[in-house]
């Protein structure tokens, strides 16, 4: 029998979505770890030794400087190298809500193509459920074959996604660089409220160029049973979110 691939779970001061993201790993076949990152730091853990990185949700270092930001720059300075060495062995990494935006001011995310999150267009923090379909022409190992959309919250201030300007918005769209985008219920582009922070083209999750790397800014660890659904008790099933933990944890137990 094949041992379930190793999964760490990132933790810095102020993430708070740690236990949700170990147990969507865990539920999807995964061995999750949360392991903090001073643990990586000094020695105790090593990175080389998992198969898969989350970066979880929640407000890390408070956002002081923006959402992310110093959490990229301890990523970036102090895990470098070994972030380097995992990513080039095409291990896959899922950067959530937070780690997303950790991962974009690091420079993991979008890739070349300079881009950022910023806030929320209406200027005010978003927490509601959304829904998320797949690019079918995406290279994402998290979301390739997901047919059936994921409806699941966000909660965030700084989520908008911006890039320089049309053309690196293009050279990310023709690479399939857009994993994920908002939706309605019926799964028809739309504005506000279901694009919760007005970012451009829906795009609601990135990947890099291999599409080993994912960044979304909703939380699909929040919808991996039926019963947490706000309308599971009035008959509503599916669209969880968990199909995509299971595709990230099977990509990684073929590494």
């Amino acid at each position: 029998m094949t041992a379930k691939p190793k999964i760490l779970i990132l933790h810095a001061t102020g993430s708070n979505r740690d236990r949700d993201a170990a147990w969507a790993c865990e539920l999807a076949g995964g061995a999750p770890e949360i392991v903090h990152i001073n643990q990586l730091t000094s020695g105790d853990r090593a990175l080389f030794n998992y198969q898969m990185l989350v970066l979880p949700g929640g407000f890390s270092y408070g956002d002081d400087l923006g959402a992310g930001k110093l959490w990229a720059v301890t990523i970036k300075h102090r895990l470098g190298e070994a972030l380097a060495a995992f990513v080039a062995e095409k291990k896959p990494v899922l950067g959530i809500c937070n780690g997303f935006q950790a991962l974009v001011k690091s420079g993991l995310l979008p890739g070349d193509e300079k881009a950022t999150l910023t806030r929320n267009e209406r200027a005010h923090f978003e927490c509601r459920w959304v829904h998320l379909e797949a690019n079918p022409t995406s290279p994402c190992v998290f979301t390739k074959g997901l047919e059936e959309p994921i409806h699941c919250p966000v909660a965030h201030g700084e989520g908008q996604f911006v890039a320089r300007d049309a053309a690196t918005l293009s050279a990310i769209e023709e690479r399939g660089g857009v994993a994920l985008r908002y939706t309605d219920a019926s799964g028809a582009p739309a504005g506000y409220p279901h694009n919760p922070n007005g970012s451009i083209g829906n795009i609601a999750g990135i990947t890099n160029r291999s599409g080993t790397i994912l960044g979304l800014m909703p939380h699909p660890e929040n919808h991996i049973r039926p019963q947490q659904h706000p309308q599971f008790h009035r008959g509503a099933i599916g669209r969880s979110g968990l199909p995509l933990f299971q595709n990230g944890i099977r990509y990684a137990s073929q590494l």
